[in-house]
Order: structure tokens, then sequence, then C-alpha cells
């Protein structure tokens, strides 16, 4: 039987004391679990601006519109998107086929033209997670378990979301604004046509495309695209010069740094962004008499923008 003395006792219960009080202040201290930080002199800050490679402006006759490229979901289909961009393949198109409270597509309707890029992608429609329960490495930002149409939605690097624990999988959602190539019935036939997404979530069109991003500038000019007459249940506008042109597409690495914007979006780890999707669960506003059950619509909740002068 091993022998202890009454010195080593006694530095066995400081030690452990001074672990069980280490342990409860991390506990009761309210920087504990918030999103926006990671110890308590660390602040995540509200805002943050999107890489400029991975930003595309889109000159369109409605007006500016500047997208955010996802290549962490999509990066073959990504890559498309931005050769086809820099040989200036959209520029002169127009959006074809617009259905009001669904999608506008743009792109080559009479494919025509002709470029190197012509051939047909791989879907990329979810990629896998580690699935390690390691919150601190994890990008996912959960808001809704049990949502209908996901087992969980949130968001992830800035775009809204969705995830499947049973399969590790996750995958963006076609929240309105978001970009994405069309195709046609067989999965691997994208190529070079795009839609963006103009009206209420169409959501059963998650894990059935390759998204490539989300328009975070100029929705309101998206808005103003041209729609086909609701008597054409195709939404192709057959008249050429009743089309939204896309007057040109760049990267914005090689749009003069003068007339680049200065967009950020809002990070979905910080304060601000937690205490809004807060106050939508409990509705506290003495407006409100039916209050909910707590769920909330991530597409709704979408992270904000703003244009910094």
């Amino acid at each position: 039987m091993r022998r202890y003395t009454f010195t080593a006792i006694t530095l066995s219960i400081f030690t452990l004391f001074v672990s069980l009080f280490v342990a409860s202040s991390q506990m009761k201290s309210p920087a504990a679990g918030l999103a926006n930080t990671e110890n308590s002199t660390h602040v995540v800050p509200q805002w943050r601006t999107p890489e400029l490679t991975n930003l595309v402006y889109m000159q369109l006759d409605s007006g500016l519109v500047i997208v955010q490229l996802a290549p962490f979901m999509a990066p073959i289909n990504v890559g498309q998107f931005k050769s086809l961009i820099k040989d200036g393949f959209y520029d002169g198109l127009d959006f074809y086929r617009v259905i009001d409270g669904f999608v506008a597509q743009g792109g080559d309707v009479t494919q025509s033209r002709l470029h190197e890029h012509a051939k047909q992608l791989p879907a990329e429609l979810t990629r896998a997670y580690n699935g390690s329960g390691d919150s601190s490495n994890d990008p996912f930002v959960l808001v809704q378990s049990g949502e209908f149409m996901a087992p969980q939605t949130g968001f992830l690097n800035g775009f809204a979301a969705g995830r499947d624990p049973s399969t590790l999988q996750e995958w963006l959602l076609h929240c309105p604004g978001v970009v994405a190539f069309g195709r046609n019935n067989e999965l691997n036939t994208a190529s070079s046509e795009f839609y963006i997404a103009i009206g209420q979530a169409p959501r059963h069109l998650d894990r059935n495309m390759s998204v490539l991003g989300k328009v975070i500038y100029g929705m309101h000019h998206v808005q103003r695209i041209k729609r086909a007459s609701v008597n054409v249940s195709s939404g192709v506008i057959e008249d050429p010069t009743k089309r939204t042109k896309i007057v040109w597409a760049r990267l914005a690495n090689d749009v003069p740094v003068q007339q680049r914007v200065n967009v950020q979006v809002q990070n979905e780890h910080s304060d601000a962004v937690a205490t809004r999707l807060a106050r939508g669960r409990t509705l506290e506003n003495e407006f409100f008499h039916f209050r909910g059950n707590g769920n909330l619509d991530v597409c709704y909740y979408n992270l904000k923008t703003r244009i910094v002068e």
C-alpha cells in the first residue's frame, strides 16, 4: 500500500480546490459560450470584408450587382464560373428565363457563343464535415434543429447552410439572392448557365443544384430584372429586346480600385447576430400577441450587409 505524507495530502487538496475554482469561474463567466468570444479579452467583430478573390461584379442594365462566391462548397463549379467571367463570356448576354417569385436565369440561350470552358461539370451539392463535436474548430453556427427541409440549419462561412449529422454532410441553402448553375435533368450537366433566386426561398432546390455564391450587394437591381409574362409557364422571354442585359461581368481584382464598392457582411459568430437570432426566437415586443414557437427560418434571418464609405 502506498503511503502518503500529510504535506502531499494537503497539496493535493489545494490543487483540487484551485481547479474547481477555475472551472466554476469559467462556467459563470458571461463570456463563456457566447458566439463572439474565444476568451475573456477577445471579441469577434460584427462585420468582415469578403476576400477580393471571391467577389464578382456584374453590371446589369438595371444596376450593379456584387456576388460573393463559395469555393469552399463548389470549387470546380466556382472555378468554371470565374474562368467564364475572366474570358468575358457573359458580357452582352441577358437573363432570358425569369419567373416572378422564383429565379432569374442568365447566359447564352442560343448556345452559339463558343468558349473553351464548354465542358460539363460534376455536381457539387454537399460537402463532408468531420462531425467530431469540437465546436471550437467548427465554422457551422447552428440556428435551427429539426427544420422542415434539413435536420439542422445555420450559417457556414457567411452563407445560410444546412447540415445532416447522420450523414455528416452540409450544403448551402437556396435563400433569396443565392446564385447557382443551371443544368439538365442529369446531375453532371452544368456548364455556363446560372440563375439567381429572386423570390421566396426555393428550398426544394437544396442539394439538387451546385451553389456558386450569393448576392451581397445590388439585390434591388436584381429585383428589377424583367420578368416573363405570367402566361408563359416556362418563364422564357422570347423577345430579346424585353430581356435584362448583362452589360459586363468582372472578377473584383479586375475592377479598377476607384470603382470598387467596400461591402461588408455580418460575422455570424458576432454578438449582434446572436442577439438578433435570440430576439427572433422570443419576439419580445409589445407588437406581437402570438410569439411563435421559437423556430426560425434561417433565410429570413440571413446575414446583413453594409457599405463602408
